[in-house]
């Protein structure tokens, strides 16, 4: 039990550090309108998609911060259902890429192999539903969905560390119970046998990346190299399939679309990426 606490404890204070420090930058960036300005270099993607380039906003807040901020851009601009599945694909695959992407990091995952798995997967994605043999109808749909106004930058910097704290304690209680759970199925039902990536595979694929890689941080000292590049391969493309879809959903999106791309194309190129992996080490 002491040693299910310390684990816990270390896989707890490396989601603190990395979680808040990325969320207050996201938000002082946005205040500052910083990521106004640099929008427009996401412009090419949106060009890919076929959607109008005042999205190339909501791609670059979906990219750098959160799937939150990249809906309150988009959700103005009017974008048809066909259109918002389009973004929930790429957005899906390829957000929050600072602080996913370093937290992969800590796996041994490098940033330059994350980033350019997620940006082309998440295109390929795009291709992928293009010719698919599908009609998604629909008038487009425009939400009043802004992101938080406030009147000083301080306001804003307390506000956002609260938020921020509050995020990393959600998460922190729920990998916290994961671990324990994990323990006791692992030690009580199955008499040790190794289950750390069905686990963070299971855990990634229905909570998201932060709470995948949560459980293999714990894990990694039982986990081969090859296993660990495998699962975190799989989540970067397929993580939090429930909550993340849903979202786009809302807009009139496909949500078996969204699921069933993202589970295909993490299965076959996790595959593919594997054999060379094996190629490459023997």
């Amino acid at each position: 039990m002491k040693d299910v606490f310390h684990s816990a404890f270390k896989t707890s204070l490396l989601i603190l550090k990395l979680v808040i420090p990325f969320y207050i930058l996201a938000d002082v960036l946005i205040y500052f309108g910083i990521l106004q300005k640099i929008a427009f270099i996401f412009t090419p993607i949106t060009n890919l998609m076929g959607i109008t380039a005042e999205a190339s906003l909501a791609i670059a807040a979906g990219i750098l911060f959160n799937l939150y901020a990249a809906i309150a851009f988009a959700a103005p601009l009017g974008l048809t259902p066909y259109e918002w599945t389009l973004l929930g694909l790429f957005l899906g695959i390829a957000h929050a890429l600072p602080v996913e992407n370093t937290i992969m990091k800590s796996l041994g995952i490098t940033h330059l192999y994350s980033t350019i798995l997620r940006l082309s997967v998440g295109v390929l994605s795009v291709f992928v539903m293009k010719i698919l043999p599908i009609h998604i109808e629909g008038k487009g749909i425009t939400k009043t969905i802004s992101l938080p106004t406030y009147n000083s930058f301080f306001e804003m910097i307390t506000t956002s560390f609260y938020n921020a704290t509050i995020l990393t304690i959600k998460i922190i209680i729920l990998i916290t119970i994961i671990i324990f759970v994990m323990d006791f199925i692992k030690n009580k039902l199955f008499k040790n046998k190794k289950l750390g990536p069905s686990f963070s595979l299971i855990t990634g694929i229905i909570l998201g990346i932060t709470y995948g890689a949560g459980i293999l941080i714990k894990e990694k000292v039982n986990l081969t190299k090859k296993e660990i590049f495998f699962i975190a391969t799989f989540l970067m493309i397929a993580h939090s399939l429930i909550e993340d879809p849903l979202l786009f959903v809302l807009f009139g999106a496909n949500f078996w679309v969204l699921v069933g791309v993202r589970l295909f194309l993490a299965l076959i190129i996790s595959i593919l990426i594997i054999k060379l992996y094996t190629k490459i080490s023997n």
